[in-house]
């Protein structure tokens, strides 16, 4: 069964299911064996064709884990979905408290609620205002959660400039 929403808010094996997993060798932690065993992940979701790799952990299963946050890191850059005209989804009112945004770059939520503001941004031709009140944080509040992430940060500022804005410090 698929979610509706954004892929980088699915669950994490419905992500997992929409991929090519391939593990291969990598130089990486470890000592003279370090090169003996398929520890590397790369993942590719077969829909969009971005991929996301980790070879720094000694577990395989830790190096899918990462390349698993990596790849919803950028399926939430790089892919736009349409969002509901009628407020902000669920999980971005749960993080919100009193107008702030509570949540850290390390948390799993971060990528869907990036993808989320990006989503708003795109549609409101990156009014940083319209979309900020629309999801009931300040713009700096909406910037900050950018900042936290430099590619974030980054797809923010290109985007802008897209639409004739000057680019965020």
């Amino acid at each position: 069964m698929q979610s509706a929403g954004h892929p980088a808010e699915w669950p994490a094996e419905q992500l997992l299911a929409a991929c090519r997993e391939t593990r291969t060798r990598r130089s990486g932690p470890g000592g003279q064996h370090r090169n003996k065993v398929e520890t590397a992940v790369v993942l590719e979701h077969g829909p969009t064709g971005l991929r996301a790799e980790a070879a720094e952990r000694r577990s395989q299963a830790e190096n899918r884990s990462v390349a698993l946050r990596r790849l919803r890191l950028r399926l939430a850059l790089g892919e736009r979905t349409i969002r509901s005209a009628d407020g902000p989804s669920p999980l971005w009112t749960s993080r919100e408290k009193a107008g702030r945004i509570s949540v850290s770059a390390a948390h799993p939520d971060y990528p869907a609620l990036l993808a989320e503001a990006l989503d708003h941004l795109v549609t409101s031709q990156a009014d940083m205002r319209q979309v900020s009140e629309f999801l009931g944080v300040s713009p700096t509040q909406l910037a900050n959660l950018f900042r936290k992430e430099p590619a974030a940060w980054e797809c923010l500022n290109r985007l802008r400039q897209t639409h004739g804005l000057a680019a965020l410090k």
